[in-house]
């Protein structure tokens, strides 16, 4: 039997680590730079009250766990919560009910100026939403909706953006499935929510993470059309430890640590469906 002589690759090893070590000379601090604000407001909510002006310092001489609490009791945040987890859970639905319907259309129907009207739809994602604020309050102020739920969800159940998402994964469906579809007597209401979506579920997840954390998160429009306590979400709710002179910094973080488990636990449970989803629809983050 004729031994081959495999080539030697002690050249290539040494690169290769060479390489590995630069990117960990890059990520790590790069991960350190995100880490550090959140190790900053975690530590600053155990902190003492009063004691945040000092010199900084990153970990505290004593732990006051009682911060959360009192936090907690500051304002009805349990209410704060339940308005925001309601208008994320809505919002998710109806962007993906009619998101899914535009994408849908956009990517297999055949009507007259279809690529036009999806670059008018792509053009919209150009405009800030402070430019278009003023017309929005005012027509929230003309229904009569100040201090409702229908202002806080009817003006952002839908976006250009998550009709493009949708419509990159959509295009990706092999048209073979549809046509078998049509032949077996499917409409196109049925081939879109048997066929296109659950193909595209890791895409549908992606959107449904990225409503959710813009609602989580979302403060200048509910600041503006939902002011009353009742209404109030979490992210204005947070503002009443910021007074005209001071600052509770305590308690103000106390509150946003617990403002941001939600968004982290929903990240962490759907983040393989998101990475998935991102690489279908062509975008890269």
């Amino acid at each position: 039997m004729r031994m081959t002589r495999q080539p030697y690759s002690g050249q290539r090893m040494p690169r290769k680590y060479s390489i590995t070590l630069l990117l960990m000379l890059i990520l790590i601090p790069a991960a350190l730079l995100i880490l550090v604000p959140y190790l900053w407001m975690l530590t600053t909510s155990l902190k003492v009250r009063g004691t945040t002006g000092l010199p900084p310092y990153l970990i505290p001489n004593v732990f006051e766990f009682a911060n959360y609490l009192k936090a907690w009791k500051a304002a009805p945040f349990l209410r704060y919560y339940l308005n925001t987890g309601f208008v994320a859970v809505v919002l998710i639905f109806a962007r993906i009910l009619l998101g899914s319907l535009a994408a849908y259309a956009f990517a297999f129907l055949r009507f007259p100026a279809k690529n036009i009207l999806f670059l008018l739809f792509l053009g919209t994602m150009m405009i800030p939403f402070q430019a278009t604020i003023i017309p929005s309050y005012l027509i929230i102020r003309d229904l009569d909706w100040f201090n409702t739920y229908q202002a806080l969800i009817v003006p952002r159940m839908i976006d250009a953006f998550s009709i493009f998402l949708l419509r990159q994964a959509f295009i990706s469906v092999p048209r073979d499935y549809l046509d078998a579809a049509h032949l077996d007597g499917c409409s196109h209401w049925q081939s879109l929510w048997r066929i296109v979506v659950p193909l595209s579920r890791s895409t549908v997840v992606t959107m449904a993470l990225f409503t959710f954390l813009f609602s989580w998160n979302d403060f200048l429009w509910p600041l503006l059309v939902a002011n009353s306590e009742q209404m109030r979400t979490i992210q204005v709710g947070l503002q009443i430890f910021a007074g005209r002179y001071q600052t509770e910094w305590t308690y103000m973080m106390a509150g946003t640590v617990t403002a941001t488990l939600i968004p982290v636990i929903f990240f962490i449970i759907a983040q393989r469906s998101f990475i998935s989803g991102m690489t279908r629809s062509g975008l890269k983050g």
